[in-house]
């Protein structure tokens, strides 16, 4: 088969290369190479997706068995490029997220958010969900049932540019008291990236259609186990204070940024991104690692980066000591005769 995808040098799309060039596949990247180093052991096609002139040397390089859409964010880059290469590409694979769903639940047949009126021209976090389902409307109008629409949960792994897992390993591997939230049995989802990547390559190939949510694991993991293997990775010294959300909110903790891996179960919706149903993705071979290895080679990956990282997820370390002081000084209900 012969792959274009639309990024190729960050994250999801770095993970697709190695898959599919393993598996046979001939790779090929369209992008500006500005985001990051380019792939030298790739063709490249030099380009930006807003472009007519590049859209058209992507397509006139075809034809193309499939077209993997990792960087398609606002609905009206994503009709360009799926316009342009419709006659083309066999199949378009566009990543879209669960944060797409409006209030109706989280089935892949849920209702979805309806698109921000008018378009923004740039993405913003509070538009995310809903400009990525009005970029699934933009691949179907397209490429129709020649679309397949994945809808991951939290990506994670080496590599990712959000922090939003990697902070985890990183500061358990600190050690000491760790502010942790929510309840200790609280279920929560994840994908590795190299898991999702390897079953989007199958994917493509195997000429199916249609709508995937993508997250994990197979089985529901509550974040102790979660931060306990960290613990177990790092060989730390570790203790975990959990937090109650009612105190994390009132507090001012931000779920996600500054607390990765917890939304409120107090609301419903935000609680329903930690309870996806993946039964068509498993039905079409979405395998998991263990999270063992995915906390073993975050952790790695995340050494190389070097003491002068700046954090784009997690507490900084004086307000997580003042909020685990707070907790510890908190007013306790006493018992009574």
């Amino acid at each position: 088969m012969r792959m274009l995808i639309l990024g190729g040098t960050v994250f999801l799309g770095r993970a697709l290369t190695q898959p599919a060039a393993a598996a046979g596949h001939e790779v090929v990247h369209f992008n500006r190479g500005i985001s990051a180093p380019v792939d030298a052991t790739v063709r490249r096609i030099r380009g930006d997706r807003n472009d007519a002139g590049s859209l058209r040397d992507a397509a006139n390089a075809g034809p193309w068995d499939a077209v993997l859409d990792t960087s398609g964010y606002l609905p009206q880059a994503v009709r360009k490029s799926a316009g342009a290469l419709r006659e083309s590409a066999a199949r378009y694979v566009f990543v879209s997220s669960i944060s797409a769903y409006g209030d109706g639940g989280f089935d892949e047949t849920s209702p979805l958010q309806p698109a921000p009126d008018p378009l923004p021209e740039a993405m913003t976090m509070d538009k995310y969900g809903a400009l990525k389902a009005a970029c699934e409307a933009s691949t179907r109008d397209a490429f129709g049932d020649r679309a397949i629409v994945v809808r991951p949960g939290l990506i994670v792994g080496p590599h990712d540019p959000t922090d939003r897992f990697t902070w985890w390993p990183h500061r358990v591997a600190r050690g000491g008291p760790v502010a942790a939230p929510g309840r200790a049995q609280r279920a929560v989802q994840f994908i590795d990236v190299r898991d999702l990547a390897r079953w989007m390559v199958g994917l493509a190939a195997s000429g199916t259609s249609g709508t995937f949510n993508a997250t994990g694991p197979l089985e529901p993991i509550a974040m102790a186990a979660v931060l306990e293997t960290c613990r177990e990775i790092a060989r730390s010294d570790a203790c975990f204070e959990w937090i109650d959300e009612q105190f994390l909110a009132a507090s001012g903790v931000q779920p996600w940024k500054e607390m990765p891996l917890w939304v409120p179960e107090s609301d419903p919706h935000a609680a329903g991104f930690m309870n996806v149903p993946i039964r068509r993705a498993l039905a079409t071979g979405l395998t998991f690692r263990s999270l063992r290895e995915t906390v073993s080679d975050t952790l790695d990956w995340s050494r190389t980066r070097g003491n002068d990282h700046s954090w784009k997820a997690g507490l900084p370390a004086d307000r997580e000591a003042t909020l685990l002081t707070q907790w510890d000084a908190r007013p306790r209900a006493t018992a009574t005769a």
